[in-house]
């Protein structure tokens, strides 16, 4: 199951996030935090599936933007990274060349 889903830019800013479990606001800023922490001090070279206190996390980079997904451990990860690409590829196609100036205006759009 999916717990969350972030987009967050190079520069730890997020610019999308939804919640599929209640989490408190203030527990939300440091998780995002520590999450994209973990997320961007990984080099290209290492896996895109960190396990992360009681879930995983499975993250793509895209050019400026991070893909960050939080899910239990039963979910299967492949699965969910492909996921990520087509949600992108589906950006790509509704923006025609999704930027993260895009996803910064337009939130209010996109419906998770």
């Amino acid at each position: 199951m999916i717990k969350f889903f972030l987009l967050v830019n190079k520069q730890g800013q997020t610019r999308l996030s939804r919640y599929y479990e209640h989490v408190d606001i203030t527990k939300r800023t440091m998780l995002e935090a520590e999450v994209i922490k973990n997320c961007l001090s990984r080099s290209k070279d290492q896996c895109s599936f960190i396990e992360y206190k009681d879930f995983k996390l499975v993250y793509r980079q895209y050019a400026a933007l991070f893909v960050v997904v939080g899910i239990n451990e039963t979910e299967n990860e492949m699965a969910v990274y492909e996921l990520i690409h087509n949600f992108v590829e589906v950006l790509d196609k509704y923006f025609s060349r999704v930027s993260e100036l895009d996803v910064s205006f337009s939130v209010s759009e996109i419906h998770l």
